[in-house]
């Protein structure tokens, strides 16, 4: 864990937000590289762009608070915009990005599902940095565990607050007990869902120089793989999670949600199918 890159007087760089920054510049290098294969002028996103990563970072803030409230924030209201000490949740994210990506394609007169797959191709590539950056800063941390996996985070650490309110060490340990590093299970997982949407894309859109007939056609088809492939990874992940957890029917909110984003996936998948009729 190094949650501070390196600190120069009143300035500090925080691992979190330089991996949040790599994630969007990695993500705005792959729409540029898949504009241009199509013939079209990338700076056209910018402002679709900016306007996802403000709209994720504001959406996963505002639904890490509300799920953390009483843990975190309830006696300590200045902490609520300190997004550079970490706290996000995705999915508020996610859902935040989704209606502005939404209203973006209402006002511009874009068409909705080829967009959509332009942009499930970048999510998850950002996505695999974020949680790279959660590593770094110690939240999102996994269950205990005994086996070569696990990674001892350090005092005043995410996981090692937990422990010591739960009574497992004590407020003298200088490190917390090894836990599983999800963070890093799932920017793996994410990478795996990046190159594979990023795969049906390119067989699916071709470039500008070809028919552009089976791209039309296909419209939808890489939005529905992200969805559905990313709704199974995090259900699973959510197993393995261990901090706390807000619950819903007996599943964490991450499931619940997840639930939701792979049905989503399948409606998608839906649209794409009667397109082709």
């Amino acid at each position: 864990m190094r949650s501070i890159l390196f600190q120069l007087g009143p300035v500090t760089l925080r691992m979190y937000g330089c991996m949040m920054a790599l994630g969007f510049m990695a993500g705005w290098y792959v729409v540029s590289w898949l504009c241009r294969r199509e013939g079209r002028k990338p700076e056209l996103l910018t402002n679709l762009l900016m306007l996802m990563m403000v709209s994720g970072v504001v959406g996963a803030r505002i639904a890490y608070v509300i799920e953390h409230w009483s843990a975190e924030f309830a006696n300590n209201l200045a902490e609520i915009i300190r997004v550079d000490h970490g706290g996000l949740m995705f999915y508020g994210g996610l859902i935040l990005a989704f209606v502005c990506f939404v209203g973006y394609c209402i006002v511009k007169r874009e068409r909705f599902l080829p967009m959509a797959d332009l942009m499930a191709v970048v999510v998850p590539l950002g996505h695999a940095f974020g949680r790279i950056g959660c590593f770094f800063n110690g939240c999102c941390y996994g269950k205990q565990t005994d086996s070569a996996l696990g990674v001892s985070f350090p005092a005043m650490s995410p996981a090692w607050c937990e422990q010591v309110r739960d009574g497992v060490i004590s407020s003298s340990a200088e490190k917390a007990l090894p836990v599983l590093p999800t963070q890093l299970f799932e920017a793996a997982g994410c990478l795996l869902v990046f190159a594979i949407v990023l795969l049906v894309y390119l067989k699916t859109n071709r470039a500008a120089s070809g028919d552009e007939a089976p791209a039309k056609a296909a419209a939808g088809i890489s939005a529905a793989v992200y969805l559905a492939s990313y709704g199974v990874l995090r259900f699973l992940l959510e197993l393995l999670r261990g901090d706390p957890r807000a619950a819903v029917l007996g599943l964490s909110i991450g499931q619940a949600i997840s639930l939701g984003v792979f049905l989503v996936g399948l409606v998608f998948a839906i649209a794409a199918y009667s397109r082709r009729q």
